[in-house]
């Protein structure tokens, strides 16, 4: 059963994530607070083993989590899941790219998109920049408390 709902989540993340490995990010955020498989803070070890490690990063951390949540087979399944949309629009549109490449529709559609993945890139670079810069502590009485983390604040000016 945790491999049929490895596949449903990186499929959904693989339909929907456009604009590459970065806008996997919202997703992940999302699978963590609906599943549990990891925390937010495991998100950030996952962008950096993801970066770390050759090939694309969206594909990098669905293994990660796959790996982390069901091992080797559920690292399979996560993987291949988040490729298999990418791979079946572009079979489809392969089929039909020449009849509507004239389209100005499509066009328009395309060009549509575009914003659409920009906000999702920033937002995941927004996501990034609040783990890395604010230490969050955990008080005795169940309250976090977020603050500006001077030594992540340097090393940013620094790079």
């Amino acid at each position: 059963m945790i491999y049929l709902r490895l596949f449903f989540e990186f499929f959904k993340t693989g339909l929907f994530a456009i604009g590459g490995g970065l806008a996997t990010l919202p997703f992940l955020y999302d699978i963590s607070a609906r599943t549990g498989w990891f925390t937010t803070g495991d998100i950030s070890n996952m962008i950096a083993v993801a970066e770390s490690t050759p090939g694309p990063m969206g594909i990098n951390m669905a293994t990660y989590v796959g790996y982390h949540v069901g091992g080797v087979p559920g690292a399979l399944v996560a993987t291949l899941s988040l490729t298999l949309p990418s791979f079946l629009v572009i079979l489809i549109v392969s089929k039909m790219l020449e009849r509507f490449q004239s389209n100005k529709t499509v066009q328009h559609a395309l060009y549509g998109i575009r914003p659409a993945s920009v906000a999702m890139i920033m937002y995941a670079g927004l996501l990034v920049a609040k783990l890395a810069l604010f230490d969050q502590t955990l008080l005795a009485a169940g309250r976090t408390v977020t603050a500006l983390s001077p030594k992540a604040v340097v090393l940013a000016a620094v790079v």
